[in-house]
């Protein structure tokens, strides 16, 4: 393997949100901004809901993400 071949690191993460999923991504996605650099993309490992046991109204949405990134040398 030589020193220019690119090397790409993969972080899970769990956002959430009380909007949609899509904003429970966003939200994982601006936390690891602020410590990891060179970010590629997401992958979507799962999404859940929290719901509220006495109202059946949903609280919560949560996202797991795959987060990929390129290794500085």
């Amino acid at each position: 393997m030589s020193s220019s071949t690119p090397i790409a690191e993969i972080v899970e993460l769990v956002g959430s949100s009380d909007k949609s999923w899509e904003d429970a991504a966003q939200t994982a996605l601006k936390e690891a901004i602020k410590t990891i650099r060179n970010i590629h993309g997401i992958e979507v490992l799962d999404k859940t809901i929290q719901v509220d046991q006495s109202t059946g109204n949903i609280t919560e949405y949560r996202v797991g993400i795959k987060l990929s990134f390129g290794v500085e040398r």
